[in-house]
């Protein structure tokens, strides 16, 4: 079997082109034997994954790729010289050999692997044991979220349950992954504490682990373990933020409604994170991609607050005092507002923005999962009841709709634009088959467009043991 190095500080895993796509490159510097010795060792392994939740392939470029400009709110942004590339997602024409999306496959096998480098040697040291059952809980939640991310956007992919020594594997059935997610969540949840002492803030909780189960059984359509699920994270005490505009900023960071949020802050290990960096004012606040459309402007009915605090546009000045002015002619005027940091509080250390924090699962998305959920299996009332909830703090009246059918469109609506640019329209748009219909005039394909292709470089690597998605070739 072969050695595997870390680093001291990150565990940096690389993908070797010798291998295959989680293969560990040696770096000279410790081997792991020599390392998962101490509780302080386990703790730095379990960090380490924290720190690739705030890196650049789930923050930066490539899950914007994915997740982002694939959807109809978002489109490139920027000037239209600058990372032309990105229209391939914006117009579904990227490719299998597309840097986006070997990109994000491997940023996520790379955060499994860290996962399971803390599940499989964080066992074996001699440490209390309340702490070392709760990191491994923590390894485990945080493994089912990255699965999460590969089974949405490439379907059925190879399962790795701890270290090995060939990862030349066949893929999965995505069911078969699904099941794997939510085991892992299961045993998570069983463990993790809903609260963390001082100081801890960022580490996944109780709370956590079932909410991203809820939406996990979301997507799998067994929505009594959706209802049920959710249910109970309804009733750990989180609630909504009442002011929309302090949820995003950064003194609203793991405030009540905070059910899964990644702490951003700049620090002199991990650095800071570019995602409000990629997104910030061009010239003024950042680089001025991944900008709102037209079409999810007009989404926004009458008097939705929302709308105004999610579009930040040129020439207005914003509740914290900055007047918005792009530096650039080309540019678009309009940006994604919830990754505004104030000027009074931006932290440069670590580039503009680093300081916002990554909020990726809120208790209105918990709200509206239960709603969801509850219409499937025909209690309406717990679905109006809580539907209602998420638009008055957006200060609209209740949902007027009634009836199955119409009630399921209108929590799907109230999803785009209560989560509006936060990563979650394109994958809702294909779990609720509305993709070919909605993203059809803008090049998405049914019967392919729904998953992403395998990298090339990822079906090479396996000496074609990794089969493709259909539709590429």
């Amino acid at each position: 079997m072969k050695k595997i190095f870390l680093t001291l500080s990150l565990f940096s895993l690389f993908v070797s082109c010798s291998d295959d796509f989680v293969d560990i490159k040696p770096e000279g510097e410790t081997l792991v034997e020599d390392f998962f010795k101490t509780a302080e060792d386990a703790n730095r392994a379990t960090n380490a994954i924290y720190s690739f939740l705030r890196s650049w392939e789930n923050t930066g470029f490539p899950a914007q790729y994915v997740l982002g400009v694939t959807g109809d709110d978002v489109e490139k942004g920027s000037n239209p010289g600058d990372a032309s590339f990105i229209n391939a997602y914006d117009k579904f024409t990227y490719t299998i050999s597309d840097d986006g999306v070997h990109g994000y496959w491997t940023g996520q096998w790379q955060a499994v692997q860290r996962t399971n480098q803390v599940i499989t040697n964080v066992p074996n040291i001699d440490m209390d044991a309340t702490l070392k059952n709760r990191l491994v809980a923590e390894a485990k939640m945080l493994r089912a979220y990255f699965y999460f991310n590969l089974v949405r956007i490439y379907g059925g992919v190879p399962i790795f349950d701890g270290l090995q020594s060939n990862y030349v594997q066949p893929r999965n059935t995505a069911a078969e992954v699904y099941a794997f997610i939510v085991k892992d969540l299961t045993e998570a949840s069983a463990i993790l504490p809903q609260t963390y002492p001082a100081g801890q803030q960022g580490r996944v909780t109780k709370g956590g682990a079932l909410g991203l189960l809820s939406k996990v059984y979301l997507y799998m359509k067994d929505y009594q373990k959706a209802y049920d699920t959710s249910n109970m994270v309804i009733g750990m005490g989180y609630k909504l933020d009442d002011n929309f505009n302090h949820l995003f900023r950064p003194d609203g960071e793991f405030g009540t409604e905070s059910v899964f949020e990644v702490n951003c802050g700049c620090s002199a290990e991990f650095g800071g994170s570019q995602y409000a960096e990629v997104q910030g004012v061009r010239n003024q606040f950042g680089w001025g991609f991944f900008t709102p459309t037209q079409a999810l402007e007009n989404a926004f009915e009458p008097g939705d607050i929302r709308k105004e605090l999610t579009i930040l546009r040129e020439g207005e000045t914003t509740l914290e005092g900055d007047v918005i002015k792009k530096g650039d002619p080309q540019a678009g005027n309009m940006w994604n507002q919830k990754t505004y940091v104030p000027t009074s509080l931006n932290n440069n250390a670590c580039g503009y923005g680093s300081i916002q924090n990554l909020r990726i699962l809120r208790f209105a998305d918990i709200l509206l999962i239960n709603a969801e959920a509850a219409n499937e299996l025909g209690n309406t009332a717990a679905a109006i009841k809580n539907i209602n909830l998420v638009r008055h703090r957006a200060m609209l009246g209740d949902t007027p709709a009634s009836g199955q059918s119409a009630l399921r469109n209108a929590i799907w609506q109230e999803r785009r634009v209560e989560l509006a640019m936060e990563m979650d329209r394109f994958p809702d748009l294909v779990r609720t088959g509305q993709a070919a219909t909605v993203l059809g005039p803008l090049g998405f394909k049914a019967g392919k467009n729904e998953l992403f292709p395998i990298p090339l470089r990822a079906i090479t690597d396996s000496k074609g043991v990794l089969t493709q998605n259909p539709g590429y070739n």
